[in-house]
């Protein structure tokens, strides 16, 4: 089990070895973490995503999916590019993006250690304009990670709010699992 680390910040200020990006599935840039993400490590990210889109991703990045980049400017050495799901309300259909949100995280995760990178800094995977409840994109984030098989040593979790950071304290609590 990784590490599990929750601190407030900029994610694309990290000292760590792999940043991931919450993107949309073209790759190309947008608002939120993803707009900051390219906006900071330079027009590097863009070219390795529009090649990444010439050739293995023509029809763009699946939801749920994770493919990485170098990191441009950024302190990091990567950048792994992640698509979470829209919050499509209560009901049947949030149980299954519920597992494509699970499923962003540890392919994140999978995706970083594959790397081989010692450190991955995630945000809130699909909590910011993909209006996912922050209650709950804590507790998938933290129970996905904590259970990953194939992870950096140390998974720290970049939260951009007093509220984001509280909801994932909490989810952590409910959890049971320690944050040293």
């Amino acid at each position: 089990m990784p590490h599990i680390e929750l601190v407030m910040g900029d994610i694309t200020a990290e000292r760590v070895d792999a940043i991931v990006n919450a993107a949309n599935s073209s790759l190309l840039g947008g608002g939120g973490v993803d707009g900051a993400i390219h906006r900071a490590g330079g027009p590097q990210i863009l070219e390795e995503c529009r090649a990444l889109r010439a050739t293995v991703l023509p029809d763009g990045l699946p939801t749920g999916d994770a493919v990485a980049t170098g990191a441009g400017r950024l302190a990091a050495r990567w950048v792994v590019h992640a698509v979470g799901p829209v919050w499509p309300g209560p009901g049947a259909e949030a149980d299954a993006r519920r597992l494509l949100l699970a499923s962003a995280y540890r392919n994140s995760a999978r995706v970083a250690h594959e790397l081989g990178a010692a450190s991955v800094a995630f945000p809130a995977i699909s909590a910011g304009i993909y209006g996912w409840p922050a209650d709950d994109a804590a507790l998938v984030a933290l129970e996905t990670s904590a259970g990953a098989e194939a992870a950096p040593a140390l998974v720290r979790f970049v939260l951009f709010s007093d509220r984001m950071h509280d909801e994932f304290r909490a989810a952590a609590e409910r959890l049971g699992l320690d944050l040293g």
